[in-house]
């Protein structure tokens, strides 16, 4: 097991990265219940967890993980929500809500998001607000999950008008990153989550884009070790800035790099239809030529971010939205401000920034040079 921390003083937490993490008892009881039941000595038989997860990741671990935590004398409660984006709204997150009180329980409940990036903010999102926040433990079962979306503390749910518009800052005791639960997951999901790894490198670390682009095959083959490696580095990175820019008045920005993009693609299509990591790949692509366009990398910079998020299996271009339809939904984005887009754009492979100061027509002629898929 390796473990990294994320340094946010008494809110510090480890993530663990290992391979059969989830059936030792031993990775889950120390973050149960509230701190002064932490460092109590009496039994965890007054301890109570909520395991929150959805149909498809139910069938693989819930059993288990409950059978484990009972046999400690740790109360469960189970919560199986549907599977898909599409879900991630106030109904579902009310779902979570009625469980929890139906089942009585108290502000000594710890929440256990067991699943991908949607599982996560929802489960987290629930933390945040029931009775006024909970405990909570992130058990990313996706590759997307695991090196980006469970470490930081963002959680929330979707809007029509824009992808993760309600939500909260509310981080988890601990991140406990299973390698074994990849073993699971199907292709697509695993390409997916190649676009939040790739993004690392292309944000901070240019020796990483290089690791990346002599392994992304062993990467899609479920190599052990570079799978391990990548989790780690991609951990590493987003711990180093969560750490510096916990609420992303600065530096976190640079995390959303081809999200802004990325989310408007999601927008348009209808939350689910293109994955996360898909759009992500395309807005990474699109950002990359609307950074030369601007004038901060040249066209053989272009060419190697489109040329690793290819090899990921991952699109390079978007699908068709009406390009003035594009850009109002990515005025709707986080990022932006007072109505104008803040970009995140390359100023070199390994170094990003935030940009407020880019004219529309060069979006347009990006996407004008993107042909739609």
């Amino acid at each position: 097991m390796q473990t990294v921390r994320v340094e946010l003083g008494d809110r510090a937490y480890p993530i663990l990265i290992g391979r059969g993490l989830i059936s030792k008892a031993e990775s889950f009881l120390p973050y149960l219940g509230t701190p002064s039941s932490q460092s109590s000595p009496s039994s965890h038989a007054s301890k109570v967890a909520a395991i929150v997860t959805n149909t498809t990741v139910a069938g693989w671990y819930l059993k288990p993980l409950s059978a484990l935590l009972e046999a400690s004398g740790v109360r469960v409660v189970e919560i199986i929500l549907p599977d898909g984006e599409e879900h991630k709204h106030w109904q579902t997150l009310n779902r979570i809500h009625d469980a929890l009180l139906e089942a009585r329980c108290d502000r000594k409940v710890t929440l256990i998001a067991l699943g991908g990036g949607v599982i996560g903010d929802l489960a987290g999102f629930a933390a945040a607000t029931y009775q006024r926040g909970v405990p909570f433990i992130q058990v990313p079962t996706t590759l997307l999950a695991q090196v980006d979306s469970s470490v930081g503390g963002k959680t929330g749910i979707n809007h029509a008008l824009g992808k993760n518009m309600i939500g909260a800052f509310h981080q988890p005791r601990a991140v406990i990153a299973d390698l074994a639960t990849l073993d699971t997951l199907p292709e697509r999901e695993l390409k997916a989550g190649m676009a939040e790894v790739v993004k690392h490198g292309f944000i901070r670390d240019e020796a990483y884009v290089g690791f990346l682009e002599k392994n992304m095959s062993r990467l899609l083959a479920h190599d052990a070790d570079a799978l391990a490696h990548a989790i780690r580095r991609s951990v590493e990175i987003k711990a180093e800035i969560v750490a510096v820019d916990e609420r992303e008045q600065g530096l976190r920005a640079v995390l959303n790099f081809g999200h802004t993009f990325g989310h408007g693609i999601e927008a348009a299509m209808g939350y689910g239809v293109w994955l996360h990591g898909e759009a992500v790949a395309a807005g990474m692509a699109l950002a990359a030529d609307l950074s030369q366009r601007m004038g901060l990398i040249d066209s053989a910079a272009v060419e190697r971010v489109r040329a690793l998020i290819a090899a990921a299996g991952l699109p390079v271009a978007p699908p068709r939205i009406e390009p003035a339809r594009f850009i109002d939904l990515m005025t709707h984005d986080k990022k932006s401000s007072g109505g104008k887009v803040h970009y995140i754009l390359l100023d070199a492979i390994g170094r990003a920034g935030v940009r407020g100061d880019v004219p529309d027509s060069l979006v347009l002629q990006t996407l004008a040079a993107s042909p739609p898929v």
